[in-house]
């Protein structure tokens, strides 16, 4: 039986070398407030690429200042982002690894204080460097302030902004794009009757809430070339008994975004509601990709509470999802592809030079 993990996988124009792939997690790094990624990104991407992971997923990479999650966050809004990205870029091809980006808007969520300190989950007023968040509906997330309704001027910047994002994720020289439209952020907002409450075309039905999002596909396929993967990330549920966001929801969406040009879907939870108890096991997320690829007909991948070799690669060999993106066992073990490997009994030919030595090698 051959591991297929280690089985590459061509989307578009772009063939990924295997499928461990790096979840794009927040780093909130960029200190001087001005959305430019420096030194920290490029040695944490490149970390992950010398490790082995087929695909390196940059952190949710505002769209506009509005639409980052903190002040720390990342940007991808003007021209001197795109050029240091593509530094990033650049050395994580060298390693052989491709290079995606998620593009996102925090919406409600956003203004927040910088991830993993006491004061994150409270909206940061003006005077420290936050700004006044918007949403689908003036509906508060939990502990942060009410948000402004996004007006039709509102959403036409919300579409421009990922377009214009986009193209300079082209320029940078990225190999794909994910679209967040998970974890309670601004798209999920739009999609969950929870934080949704709008009357006119955005909201209501499955198809008026989907409205914007497919809007957001629309626009990123014209502007980036046919050969570019155009990824999606779902939160496949919110966890709640009544009346919220479903996983067939999350499969019928995905069938409608890859109508309009999408081509992947990467499939979390939760995030949109706090204060609720999410039972988190090992693979807890897994069935809520199974239930996306089987009833949306699409190719998906599984991330969450996967920290093995032998359990991510039974996952693939049961079917249950087309590759595994992996967050926290990344952070503790950037190696873990290379570790992979070595158990699962697959020679590659992309062990860097300098950790042959090591006893993976």
């Amino acid at each position: 039986m051959t591991a297929k993990l280690f089985e590459p996988l061509v989307i578009r124009g772009v063939e990924l070398r295997n499928r461990i792939w790096v979840s794009p997690m927040c780093q909130y790094a960029c200190l001087d407030h001005d959305g430019m990624p420096h030194d920290w990104h490029l040695v944490n991407a490149g970390t992950y690429a010398a490790g082995g992971a087929g695909l390196v997923m940059m952190e949710a990479t505002g769209v506009s200042p509005e639409a980052r999650i903190t002040s720390e966050c990342a940007g991808l809004w003007n021209d001197a982002q795109r050029d240091r990205w593509a530094r990033v870029v650049d050395f994580v091809h060298s390693q052989g690894a491709a290079a995606g980006i998620q593009l996102a808007h925090s919406g409600r969520k956003g203004s927040d204080y910088r991830g993993f300190t006491a004061e994150a989950g409270k909206t940061k007023p003006e005077s420290e460097g936050g700004w006044t968040t918007v949403a689908p509906s003036a509906v508060a997330c939990v502990g942060m302030d009410v948000p402004v309704e996004l007006d039709r001027a509102g959403l036409d910047k919300v579409v421009d902004d990922f377009g214009a994002a986009a193209r300079r994720a082209v320029e940078a020289g990225f190999d794909l794009i994910e679209i967040h439209a998970a974890h309670g952020y601004l798209l999920h907002q739009f999609l969950s009757p929870l934080s949704n409450r709008r009357t006119d075309e955005y909201g209501g039905s499955l198809e008026n809430r989907a409205r914007l999002l497919l809007e957001i596909v629309d626009r990123v396929r014209e502007v980036v070339p046919e050969s570019m993967p155009l990824f999606v990330r779902f939160s496949g549920t919110d966890w709640v008994a009544e009346g919220g966001w479903t996983p067939e929801e999350t499969a019928r969406v995905c069938s409608w975004a890859v109508d309009r040009g999408a081509d992947f879907f990467d499939i979390s939870s939760g995030g949109l509601v706090r204060d609720i108890f999410i039972s988190v096991s090992p693979g807890y997320q897994v069935p809520l990709t199974e239930l996306v690829r089987e009833q949306g007909r699409v190719q998906a991948a599984a991330v969450g509470k996967i920290t093995t070799p032998a359990q991510a690669e039974a996952i693939l060999q049961e079917g249950r999802a087309d590759a595994v993106f992996l967050g926290r066992e990344l952070t503790r073990d950037p190696h873990f592809a290379l570790r992979a490997a070595k158990e699962l009994g697959v020679e590659i030919d992309y062990v860097p030079l300098p950790f042959r030595a090591a006893t993976w090698a």
